[in-house]
């Protein structure tokens, strides 16, 4: 009785000190987990060890992060990604995502940093950890030319104005304008063809990104280049993963010293935007001005 009453105990131990090794926090990849909250990240050291880093990017959304006809990513997030692998030492995975998924892909440990045209605010950093920002961005609407919309008051209630689901324009015009009827679309190409097809009367988005699709598209026009508050647009890491995050921010503090994001804008916007854009949408070493 006594020996079975003793191995019943040490069976008792072993599990315990098994569970609590798990409370430390690496699963089964390698990674580590935030067991308060059950979401998954890799440290900087785990990175460096793997040599390989996952950033999460549009491919679709040019000229900030996109497929481009050699197959290789592109754009102005890319360019920063790229950084980012030649100062870790790393290579780089790169995984494409949607405005909805960037938040699920940071807590499911899919990617490690998300770069894809990502807004800072209060809700969000809720959920993720922002580092520095390397972009100021507000909201924009666009519409045909021959029917301009430059007051959301013109909005007519049959009227329909498309978002993409998961950005700050469907937050915005929800919480601010909720009798405005939404026409949602996950990805940023089946936002664009909706909208080329006359499928709503605008296109509410960042105004980077509806300016770009102006001056790309003959035929629109930013009847309202300002919408809401002026934001900033910064890359997000997983909650908790503060060795990542101090990293990030010591490298946007390092490479703004050099006007790295002037280069990059230089590099990947300037055929778009012009320089006129340039000072007031470059962020260097994450100094809003």
């Amino acid at each position: 009785m006594k020996n079975n009453w003793l191995k019943k105990l040490l069976a008792t131990v072993a599990t315990v000190a098994l569970a609590g090794s798990f409370l430390v926090g690496c699963d089964s990849a390698g990674g580590s987990t935030d067991n308060t909250s059950g979401v998954k990240y890799r440290t900087l050291d785990e990175i460096k060890a793997s040599g390989k880093i996952n950033i999460g990017v549009f491919s679709d959304k040019s000229p900030f992060g996109y497929v481009d006809e050699n197959g290789k990513y592109a754009g102005y997030d890319v360019y920063f990604a790229e950084k980012i692998g030649e100062d870790l030492g790393v290579e780089i995975n790169y995984v494409s995502t949607e405005a909805a998924n960037r938040i699920e892909y940071l807590q499911t440990g899919k990617v490690d940093i998300i770069l894809a045209n990502f807004t800072v605010t209060p809700e969000r950093a809720e959920e993720v950890d922002f580092a520095l920002p390397y972009m100021n961005v507000a909201l924009g609407v666009v519409s045909p030319s021959d029917a301009v919309i430059t007051s959301l008051d013109e909005i007519g209630a049959d009227d329909e104005v498309i978002v993409i689901s998961g950005t700050t324009a469907e937050t915005y015009l929800t919480k601010n304008y909720p009798n405005i009827k939404l026409q949602k679309y996950d990805a940023y190409a089946q936002a664009k063809t909706a909208f080329e097809n006359r499928n709503g009367v605008a296109w509410a988005n960042d105004n980077t990104e509806v300016i770009a699709f102006a001056i790309e598209n003959e035929g629109y026009t930013v009847g309202i280049p300002s919408l809401g508050d002026q934001d900033t647009i910064a890359p997000a890491v997983t909650k908790g993963n503060e060795t990542l995050l101090k990293w990030l921010n010591d490298e946007i503090v390092a490479i703004g010293a050099d006007n790295f994001f002037h280069a990059d804008y230089e590099a990947t916007l300037l055929d778009t935007y012009g320089s006129d854009y340039e000072d007031e949408l470059v962020v260097e070493s994450g100094i809003v001005k």
